[in-house]
C-alpha cells in the first residue's frame, strides 16, 4: 500500500519530557531538524543535539570573509570553509569509539604568534607523516589525509598567512582543489571520517560574497565589513542582503539551490533559524532561489530562535524587525501567495525578552511568539541542552 501523507495538528509541551527521552534511547532515529546557520553560536547546541539526534541537517553560509577563510578565500579563490569544518567538529563522534586521532588534527588550530615559515614547515611535514599529529592516525585514513595536503601545498601561494590556521581548513581547501573545486565530495570525506552525526552542507557551492544596501545608502560588500568582529561594526540599520560574484564588484547575483539541498528541506521535521549573526549566519542562507518555496511548501513546525545579547548585524532592528528581516527573502522567492505563517510559524524566545516585543512580532506578522525559560539563572546564554530538548519536542 502507498503511503498517503496527511497533515496533522497537535498541542505539545516545550520540552516534552516522553519525547526526549525517546530520542535519546534511539538517537538513529531521531528527528531530521534543520538548520539554517553559519559561525559558531550553534556549535553547544549541535553538540547537545547529538545526544538525541544522529539525523540533524545543517546548511551552512559559504560567504564568511573573514579570519582564516579570508586568507584561504583570497588564496585559491574559493567558498569560505571555516563555518563547515567548525560544525563537522561540533557534531563528530567525540567518544573513544569515534576516531579522536583524527578529530585532534581537524581540530588543531596554529598559534598567532610563530613565524610564517616554520609554520609551513610543520604542514610539509604534516603532509609527509612526520609530525606527531598526522602519524597517530592509522593508514589508509592518514595516507587519504596526506593527499588533501599535498594538493594544498602544491597550489598555496608563497605569501600565504598560516598564523591562526586551522588544519582542518587547509585540508578542507586541499581536497576542494583536488576535487575539481567542489566542496561537497570533501565535505562528504570528512563526515565520514570523524563520523558526523547529521548532514553537513554548504547552502551553495559557489565562490560569493555577502552583500548589504544600509538604510543611510551606503553599500558594503563582504561579511568582514559586516560583522563587527574585524572592522568597527555598521552604524546605519540593514535594509537589504544581497549575493555578490566578486569583493570588489556591487553586482548581484541570483544562485540557485542545489537540488540535494532541496530534498533535504523536503525531509525535514522540524525547521529552525538558529541564533547567529542576524544576515551573515542566518539571511545568508535564505538568499539563494528556490528556498522560500521549498521552506513554504513543508508543513512543519518551522521556528525562530533569535540570538541572545547585541548582535551588531541587527542594529536598529527590533524583534519584530529580525523576524522581518527573515521573512524578506524567502516572501520574496515563495511568491505572492505565500504567507509569513508559512514560512515561519513560532517564535521562541527567553522569558527576558519583555512581553511587549513577542507581542509586536504577533502584531505585525500574524506568528505566535512564545516566550520560555531558554537560559540558567544569570547565564548570559542559552542552555545548549534545554535548546536542544525544546527543539527535539516539536517534532
Amino acid at each position: 500500500m502507498k503511503p498517503t501523507p496527511i497533515t496533522v495538528q497537535r498541542e505539545v509541551s516545550l520540552p516534552d519530557d516522553l519525547r526526549v527521552a525517546r530520542a535519546e534511547s534511539a538517537p538513529h532515529l531521531g528527528p531530521r531538524i534543520l538548520f539554517f546557520s553559519g559561525g559558531s553560536a550553534l556549535n553547544g547546541v549541535s553538540r547537545r543535539l547529538k545526544r538525541y539526534s544522529f539525523n540533524s541537517m545543517h546548511l551552512i553560509t559559504p560567504f564568511d570573509s573573514g579570519g582564516s577563510s579570508r586568507e584561504l578565500r583570497e588564496a585559491f579563490d574559493m567558498p569560505a570553509v571555516g563555518d563547515l569544518r567548525s560544525r563537522l567538529m561540533a557534531l563528530a563522534d567525540e567518544t573513544v569509539l569515534g576516531q579522536p586521532d583524527v578529530y585532534a588534527l581537524f581540530t588543531h588550530r596554529f598559534p598567532k604568534t610563530a613565524e610564517a615559515k616554520c609554520l609551513r614547515a610543520e604542514v610539509q611535514r604534516m603532509a609527509k607523516g612526520k609530525h606527531a599529529l598526522m602519524s597517530a592516525i592509522a593508514k589508509p585514513m592518514r595516507q587519504l589525509i596526506q593527499s588533501q595536503l599535498d594538493s594544498f601545498l602544491a597550489e598555496v601561494p608563497d605569501r600565504f598567512d598560516y598564523r591562526n590556521a586551522s588544519i582542518g581548513n587547509l585540508i578542507l581547501a586541499g581536497g576542494y582543489l583536488s576535487h575539481g573545486r567542489a566542496l561537497e565530495p570533501v565535505l562528504f570525506m570528512m563526515s565520514k571520517m570523524v563520523d558526523v552525526r547529521g548532514t553537513v552542507r554548504a547552502v551553495v557551492d559557489e565562490n560569493l560574497h555577502l552583500g548589504v544596501d544600509l538604510k543611510d545608502g551606503r553599500r558594503i560588500i563582504g561579511q568582514r565589513a559586516l560583522s563587527g568582529k574585524e572592522v568597527p561594526p555598521i552604524n546605519s540599520p540593514v535594509v537589504r542582503c544581497f549575493l555578490s560574484a566578486s569583493p570588489d564588484e556591487e553586482r548581484h547575483v541570483d544562485v540557485p539551490l542545489p537540488k540535494r539541498n532541496r530534498k533535504l528541506i523536503e525531509q525535514a521535521d522540524v525547521i529552525c533559524y538558529p541564533p547567529g549573526s542576524l544576515y551573515s549566519s542566518i539571511i545568508a542562507n535564505l538568499l539563494p532561489s528556490g528556498v522560500g518555496r521549498a521552506v513554504a511548501a513543508r508543513p512543519v513546525p518551522k521556528v525562530y530562535l533569535p540570538s541572545v545579547g547585541k548582535d551588531p548585524e541587527a542594529m536598529g532592528h527590533d524583534l519584530a524587525d529580525q523576524v522581518a528581516a527573515i521573512l524578506a527573502p524567502l516572501m520574496a522567492d515563495a511568491g505572492a501567495g505565500a504567507r509569513a505563517v508559512d514560512l515561519m510559524t513560532h517564535v521562541l524566545c527567553d522569558t527576558d525578552v519583555p512581553e511587549p516585543s513577542c507581542a509586536e512580532v504577533t502584531k505585525r506578522h500574524g506568528i505566535p511568539c512564545i516566550r520560555l525559560p531558554l537560559r540558567q539563572p544569570g547565564a548570559a546564554l542559552y542552555d545548549d541542552d534545554l535548546v536542544a530538548r525544546v527543539l527535539i519536542s516539536l517534532n
